[in-house]
């Protein structure tokens, strides 16, 4: 079942060591087929050099395993969440990698302050708040992704433009088309966010890129008028 997108899937899930983006078995991957409304995950636990193709879980959106001899990731309720409410989402990835996590573990969101950052995402990463006790005793997993989901939805953020989001104490989701694009946007967060920290070492004062510099650097890569690249088919 769903062989091709376990493939795609598991070589997305052997990206996230391969950038330094987790140590020992920190994240996981999924991708989703809409289609069949199921989607394929990393199982819970398993070390990334163990991990084979056939490893990967397959889940329906209401969370139930309909595939696999392992449990799935730990974080799996998260993602069903993510999907359901995030519906052009085809691929999901949670890490705690080490600098976008410390913002997170800061409480704060990180601010575009150059034009690295704006090429992939529209304005500031935002940190959502902490979950809290009831919230985190009742269906922790199930609420991140709720309280995720409706700071997009208070804040009007466009999830497409802004892939990526911070768990306050906790650690960074990010999401794309697919698999591997969400694990680029998290490979991009994880930069920006080492370019952002380093930057307030060196300038206690600074401030965001100013707002046409931004929407410059977004559009030109994203939009019905963006130029960047080579284009459809070339």
């Amino acid at each position: 079942m769903l062989e091709q997108l376990k493939k795609e899937v598991y070589e997305a899930n052997i990206l996230l060591p391969k950038y330094g983006l987790v140590t020992f078995t920190w994240g996981n991957v999924s991708g989703i087929d809409r289609k069949s409304g199921l989607f394929v995950i990393k199982p819970s636990g398993v070390e990334y050099e163990r991990l084979m193709p056939e490893d990967m879980v397959v889940v329906d959106l209401n969370g139930k395993k309909v595939e696999g001899r392992y449990n799935p990731s730990s974080d799996t309720p998260t993602h069903v969440v993510l999907y359901n409410r995030f519906p052009k989402v085809g691929g999901i990835v949670h890490t705690h990698s080490s600098w976008a996590t410390s913002w997170a573990q800061a409480g704060r969101g990180i601010p575009c302050y150059g034009t690295t950052h704006a090429d992939y995402i529209y304005g500031e990463i935002p940190c959502v708040r902490n979950l809290i006790k009831e919230e985190i005793e009742d269906a922790y997993e199930k609420n991140t992704g709720i309280l995720i989901a409706e700071e997009f939805e208070k804040q009007e953020k466009d999830y497409q433009a802004v892939s990526a989001v911070l768990c306050k104490n906790h650690g960074v989701f990010t999401w794309g088309k697919d698999a591997k694009e969400a694990v680029h946007n998290a490979v991009v967060t994880e930069e920006v966010a080492k370019m952002a920290a380093r930057c307030e070492m060196l300038n206690a004062n600074v401030k965001p890129d100013p707002q046409e510099l931004q929407d410059k650097h977004y559009y030109r890569k994203h939009g019905e008028n963006a130029y960047y690249g080579q284009g459809q088919g070339e």
